[in-house]
């Protein structure tokens, strides 16, 4: 199911007024001062804004009624507590959930760009992938989203809204009647229990983002979402992956994809600067690292590319030492795609042969194929509504002569 919220090319933008919604406490506070509260009750208003924003998922200042009305009007005056507007919203046949986000302009005259967010459910719990990058600069061959020129990196801010814009449309704040449908959580009270950024872009090239809303969604006042259950997946960044675990401490997912870095620099361009040895010891020293927190490592079965018994055999030597898990992904198609998925017979001897070798080698089942929203078929339509818009304007043009 499809609801277009809104299919027309989004025009250029004067910037909208400061939204609250995915600022951390320190901005909330610089906020504060900014609309004049006095000093001596910044700190305090601004855990009570948090309680609100995060907690109890409050889109208007009038819900927050521990707040007097005074502060609340003053503060409506000069911000929002608006989410991304929601452009396309699809629901798959097997309940995975896909948004198409729009987020507002920057800057004056700035045409607003476009990230799109999936949400996973199981029985027992619900995944959220969010964007941390308008487009990628990657160029992964088999990944739809390297397909889509970088554009900029999001703010920490915008990568919170996704997720706050998730919990509205699930009904996931305490007191508000939740989202029913195929395939939604029935265990637990949370809907979005874990996130992964594993959504546009590569987490890594954003890390002060991505670093900062990390630590927004962890905040046990808040969002309360533990480290545990956020990862953070990279094609490879290596001088990153320390500082990640040292200053931050998520979960790590690896895209390895190959053995070989012949094959991987193929499929993974980012291996001509950090090749398989040093990406490999990079994760074998990872700060935050253990058989309690293993890394995953993801891996798409490409047919006949990289899904022999030798390169299962040559991934198992590869990361002897670390402590890993490793996904299998059968490949999800895309328009225009060279690649094809391995057959389930290859990728089940493959699976038995890194089963045997002691790392769990879970096949992850493919979600929201109909709708795009499968791992690698994320793009968003920016590119095209504006190719759109000016074979519009060209027609205009042409039948005005």
């Amino acid at each position: 199911m499809t609801l277009a919220l809104d299919r027309i090319a989004p025009a250029p933008a004067a910037p909208a007024p400061l939204s609250l919604a995915g600022l951390s406490r320190d901005r909330l506070i610089a906020a504060l001062a900014d609309a004049g509260v006095p000093e001596r009750e910044r700190r305090m208003r601004a855990t009570q804004l948090w309680h609100w924003i995060y907690l109890r998922g409050a889109t208007s200042f009038d819900e927050m009624t521990n707040v007097s009305k005074h502060l609340r009007a003053h503060l409506a005056d000069a911000y929002t507590l608006a989410r991304p507007e929601i452009v396309v919203e699809q629901v798959s046949q097997d309940g995975t959930r896909k948004w198409l986000l729009r987020l507002p302009a920057e800057t004056p005259g700035e045409r607003p760009h476009e990230v799109e967010t999936v949400y996973i459910p199981e029985s027992d719990r619900g995944t959220l992938c969010v964007s941390s990058q308008v487009g990628c600069t990657l160029n992964c061959s088999f990944c739809h989203t390297g397909t889509q020129r970088l554009v900029r990196n999001l703010t920490a801010a915008e990568i919170v809204a996704q997720v706050l814009v998730a919990r509205d449309r699930l009904g996931d704040y305490p007191g508000r009647a939740r989202a029913t449908g195929p395939g939604l959580p029935t265990e637990g009270d949370r809907l979005v229990t874990n996130i992964v950024f594993m959504g546009m872009g590569e987490p890594l090239y954003a890390y002060d983002s991505v670093a900062e809303a990390i630590e927004i969604l962890s905040d046990g006042d808040g969002l309360g979402l533990g480290k545990r259950r956020i990862t953070v997946s990279t094609s490879g960044i290596v001088p990153e992956i320390e500082r990640l675990g040292r200053e931050v401490g998520p979960m790590l997912a690896i895209s390895l994809h190959a053995v070989r870095d012949d094959l991987r620099d193929v499929l993974v361009p980012i291996n001509k600067k950090y090749p398989i040895a040093a990406l490999i010891e990079a994760c074998r020293t990872y700060p935050a690292a253990s058989n309690a927190k293993r890394i995953t490592f993801e891996y798409v079965m490409l047919k006949g590319v990289n899904d022999s018994p030798a390169d299962a055999k040559a991934l198992v030597k590869l990361l002897e030492g670390v402590p890993a898990k490793i996904n299998l992904i059968p490949f999800n198609p895309w328009p225009g795609t060279k690649y094809e998925c391995s057959d389930w017979e290859t990728i089940e001897r493959f699976s038995d042969i890194v089963f045997r070798a002691g790392y769990a080698s879970p096949v992850r089942t493919p979600r929201g194929r109909d709708i795009l929203a499968a791992c690698g078929q994320l793009k968003s339509e920016t590119e095209k509504l504006s190719a759109r818009e000016r074979l519009a304007l060209r027609a205009m043009a042409a039948a005005a002569e």
